[in-house]
């Protein structure tokens, strides 16, 4: 299990909405919300998202150590 709340950032059910009030959304979940909506789910279920899945379009970068 992981230990830390997903990067919804990265996650490809991530969406931008147009709402100022609910700027942040999850497709899967169907929260808006002014926070990461990873945030969300794990206050309502004490759970991290299980629905997390990486965007192909975010590249890795190399970490420096």
């Amino acid at each position: 299990m992981e230990e830390r709340a997903a990067d919804c950032l990265k996650c490809i059910h991530f969406k931008v909405t147009w709402e100022s009030a609910f700027p942040r959304a999850c497709t899967i979940f169907g929260v808006k919300s002014k926070r990461m909506p990873s945030v969300v789910v794990f206050e309502s279920t004490g759970r991290h998202c299980p629905a997390f899945q990486r965007s192909p379009k975010i590249k890795e970068r190399p970490r420096e150590d």
